[in-house]
């Protein structure tokens, strides 16, 4: 699907510019606001938005933040929705904790707010979240790394390719679970950084991209030249940071290479031998699912529920590898390839 762009200035905080993309479809107004515009993940969410607000005869508008960690660009986008009337968005949120304030704006002005992919701090901020298990998520491709490594998982040399400074809930959340899966410490639940295992080489942020997850892995291979596993926090970081290895003579298979995302480009990476195992998500299902509960609310005041046992609703996450380690469960990328983002 073809998606056009245009800048929308909007003359709030600052004056802060954001892209805005909107339907000419009839009815009520809906919002998806995601961290960035490009990023094929969040092309597949705005794909699924699109694609059911058509269904349903909903007016959607979409907007990104500049790049990831743009607060001030998604509460602009927040507040246009709000003075425009609309009666919910979905929301991708850059600064999990920063952005609440204005989440609770929209919520006292009556609009229903469904987080995706990265939960708010605290989750119940919003009046739902729509995710993929993160931490599960992470934990899945720790325990695969760790079974693969055998014995040699004791000595391991780990390079943690993370998002951002400001580590939101996903970023936490990924980097931990995989940490629990590896079989190493966590210390502070909400923060990684400060845990002593001596197989850690250091965490770099990457900012989700690759040209990051490339100069991050370069610091890293400084630090730690006999590194032999990369977590990365998703595939595009993941591609960045094979290039920084393949740099250094290290694309030989010495050097396991595990993301999240499960997108199609990750899975054929996965089929190439670049990434060892990654985690798929299903960012289409997460805003197609949200626009049917906006609708919901709109129509019968009904607000969505949680998967039981969790706070949250799970839009389920997937171990995508072709060499399966016992007691982890995946599929191979021939079955990942026909599921990708959907």
């Amino acid at each position: 699907m073809r998606i056009k762009h245009r800048i929308l200035q909007a003359a709030l905080a600052g004056a802060v510019a954001f892209a805005f993309v909107g339907t000419a479809a009839a009815g009520d107004i809906v919002g998806l606001i995601t961290k960035t515009e490009g990023n094929p993940f969040f092309v597949k969410m705005r794909e699924g938005a699109q694609e059911k607000a058509k269904e349903l005869g909903l007016e959607l508008r979409t907007f990104a933040g500049k790049y990831d960690g743009d607060n001030e660009s998604q509460v602009a986008a927040i507040e246009s929705l709000i003075s425009a009337g609309a009666k919910g968005f979905a929301i991708v949120p850059s600064d999990s904790s920063a952005i609440v304030p204005t989440i609770k704006q929209a919520r006292d002005a009556g609009l229903l707010v469904i987080v995706l992919d990265t939960p708010l701090d605290p989750i119940d901020a919003a009046d739902a979240t729509f995710a993929t298990d993160n931490f599960k998520a992470g934990q899945l491709i720790g325990a695969w790394a760790k079974g693969t490594l055998g014995a040699k998982a004791a000595s391991a040399k780990i390079a943690m390719l993370d998002l951002s400074v400001n580590q939101p809930t996903v970023d936490y959340l990924r980097d931990q679970g995989f940490m629990k899966g590896f079989g190493i410490d966590i210390k502070d639940p909400k923060r990684y950084g400060d845990e002593d295992d001596a197989r850690i080489c250091g965490h770099e942020m990457s900012g989700g991209n690759e040209d990051g997850g490339r100069t991050a892995m370069e610091k890293l291979l400084q630090k730690c030249p006999d590194v032999n596993v990369m977590y990365t926090i998703n595939e595009p970081a993941a591609a960045g940071g094979w290039e920084a290895l393949k740099a250094a003579g290290k694309d030989d298979g010495s050097v396991l290479v595990v993301s999240i995302d499960g997108g199609c480009p990750g899975v054929k990476n996965v089929q190439g031998g670049i990434i060892g195992a990654t985690s798929q998500q299903y960012p289409h299902k997460m805003a197609s699912m949200a626009l049917e509960a906006i609708a919901e609310y709109a129509k019968s005041g009904k607000k969505p529920e949680k998967t039981p046992g969790l706070d949250f609703y799970d839009t389920g996450a997937t171990l995508i590898t072709d060499k399966p380690v016992p007691g982890v469960e995946s599929i191979d990328t021939k079955k990942g390839l026909g599921l990708c983002w959907g």
